[in-house]
This record gives C-alpha cells, structure tokens and sequence, in this order.
C-alpha cells in the first residue's frame, strides 16, 4: 500500500461522505470524527508540499487542488506553529510589488517527515491488513 492509497482512504473520506446522512443519526459525531483524522494528516502535507518553497496562497491552493481543501483560519496557524517548532522557515520577500512570506521545510522538518512518513506507511500497512481480514469475514 503507497501513502497515496493511504492518504486517500484518510483524508478524503471526508469529502466522499459530504451530504450523506450518518446511518446512526449522529452527524456531528462523524463530523469530530472527520477532523480529527484530517487533522492528522494536514501537518504531513504541509510538510511534504513545502519540500518545495511556496507562499501561502500557493501552498493552499496546491493542496487545494490534490483533494485537501483547507481554510486561512487553520492553514496559518498551523503554518506558524511548524515554524515555531523549527520545522519550517520562512522569510518575507517582494514578489508582483507585494511582499509575501515564503516557506520551506527546514532540515529539522525534512527529518522529522521522513520519521512521519515511515510512520504514515507502517499505519497504512497495518489498516492494510485489518481491512482485508475484515473482508474476508474474519475478526
């Protein structure tokens, strides 16, 4: 199983199940439940995206257009909270007469992804074989 299948399974679980009804009735259970995995997986596209320097606009749309729609409110908090972490760096510069703020995985961050996507892989093994017990009847 690639992260790609893993990431799919993960994060767009959301936006397969939008306007659904939940058989239980219990919409904002699922919806917790939702953002909790989202949220999960948000740092390790940010991190994987920003391998790559881009501004935040760029960034968010980037990610945007891969399936994981993510609103200013959390992307620039999150964004400020991996710098503070050491884990990205930024720096404002002029670009189009406007001054932006570019970011980059630090080397720190370029580590710790490397221990996140082992990590990612290794759930996604796992999930792996739990789905395909699950489907051949046994538990």
């Amino acid at each position: 199983m690639t992260i790609y299948t893993v990431y799919y399974i993960v994060c767009t679980v959301h936006y397969m199940t939008q306007g659904t009804n939940n058989p239980a009735g219990n919409d904002s259970l699922l919806e917790n439940l939702r953002l909790e995995l989202r949220r999960g997986c948000l740092v390790l596209a940010v991190l994987a995206e920003l391998r790559t320097e881009q501004y935040g606009y760029t960034l968010r749309k980037g990610l945007a257009d891969r399936g994981l729609a993510v609103d200013e409110g959390t992307l620039y908090p999150l964004l400020r909270r991996l710098e503070s972490q050491g884990l990205l760096a930024s720096e404002w510069r002029e670009e189009d007469k406007r001054n932006k703020r570019f970011y980059k995985i630090s080397r720190d961050g370029k580590l710790v992804l490397k221990q996140l996507l082992a990590e990612w892989q290794g759930i996604g093994k796992s999930l792996d074989e739990i789905f395909k017990e699950s489907s051949h009847g046994s538990h």
